[in-house]
């Protein structure tokens, strides 16, 4: 090898070292830096508006979860924003949201429509449904336990006279379901006292959100018995969401968007459901009631409660053949049938 190469390869060799060993040592002594806390996001130090807790569609009826009271940066609070200690969120129970508000969104006073307003009832319906107000007792409206926004079932309580002999069927039947209170007794809020809590008050009149054709259905029912309420939970009927699902009713997101998912069990939960409830006849409680409707005597009837059978007819009474009291014949006999009537004869023998 060219000794002039050799010497350009070693001193290419030493420079490299060289410069690493530096490269080294100024890494090595060179201060590690410090990491600085990033700072907090500074806590609004503006006044307390009150925003949604919760998305509230239009139409939803404020209750006392619906509303919370939370710090606001003070140049972005606007004069239509509840302030607290200048508004009162207790005042607005009962209100209903008449345009879209998202979860954690200030309120404002053209958000809402208060009751009395006018349009109120208006804004509470949600498209293509209808507001029946319904006449029920003390008993039959829980003691005053249903609020507005409350879900109810409607039961129908009767006497079916059947046209026969004996005392009348009793029976019930729950022929509504899933129905939202929109009023009770003109009163769409929720009385609450200085405490802030529910103050319990009876009621003659209620006022359902329902759909057209269960508005009809209403209305003849208040003509045939008497109307009571049952109280539904709050918690999602997981039965009645896998018969919607079955019965086609409710359409199952395709993907696994949570999103979606809330909005078919908000679908589900919030659409009234037409028939389809069971029902009970006296003798269910007491075995000295009736169990089927009286039959009558000189014909055969259809039913006159669906889904109670009923009692068979009495056979027509056999009469002679003058039409005098019914004989008892020994031997054989003829039977000659005109009409409901239905004569005797004994046949004799003889040669």
């Amino acid at each position: 090898m060219d000794v002039k190469k050799l010497v350009l390869l070693i001193g290419a060799l030493v420079m490299a070292g060289v410069s690493a060993f530096m490269a080294r040592s100024l890494f090595a002594g060179a201060a590690a830096p410090e990491a600085m806390a990033a700072p907090a996001d500074a806590v609004p130090t503006g006044p307390e508006v009150l925003v949604a807790t919760r998305p509230l569609p239009v139409g939803t009826i404020i209750g006392p979860e619906s509303l919370k009271y939370q710090p606001w940066p003070k140049d972005l609070v606007q004069q239509a924003y509840f302030i607290k200690g200048e508004s009162d969120a207790a005042s607005l129970q009962g209100t209903v949201v008449r345009t879209e508000i998202t979860a954690g969104q200030p309120i404002t006073q053209g958000s809402l429509v208060k009751p009395g307003d006018r349009g109120f009832l208006a804004a509470a319906l949600g498209p293509g449904m209808r507001a029946i107000t319904i006449s029920v007792s003390n008993q039959a409206g829980n003691a005053g336990f249903v609020f507005p926004g409350d879900r109810v079932d409607l039961m129908l309580s009767s006497d079916v006279q059947g046209g026969g002999d004996g005392p009348a069927l009793k029976a019930t039947e729950t022929i509504m379901r899933n129905l939202r209170v929109l009023a009770t007794d003109q009163r769409t809020e929720k009385g609450v006292d200085e405490n802030g809590k529910s103050v319990v008050a009876t009621f003659s009149t209620v006022t359902l959100e329902v759909t057209p054709r269960i508005a009809e259905k209403i209305a003849v029912a208040q003509s045939v018995g008497t109307l009571s309420l049952a109280l539904r939970p709050l918690a999602d009927n997981t039965a009645e969401l896998e018969a919607a699902i079955a019965a086609g009713d409710v359409k199952v997101p395709e993907t696994d968007d949570p999103r979606a998912e809330k909005k078919m069990l908000l679908e589900v939960a919030s659409r009234p459901i037409d028939g389809g409830g069971s029902y009970a006849t006296g003798a269910d409680v007491s075995r000295f009631q009736r169990s089927s409707v009286p039959g009558r005597s000189a014909e055969r009837s259809a039913p006159a409660f669906a889904g109670v059978p009923m009692a068979a007819p009495a056979a027509p009474a056999a009469v002679g053949p003058d039409g005098s009291a019914p004989m008892i014949p020994r031997g054989p006999v003829v039977r000659i049938a005109r009409g409901n009537n239905v004569t005797v004869i004994p046949v004799t023998g003889g040669k």
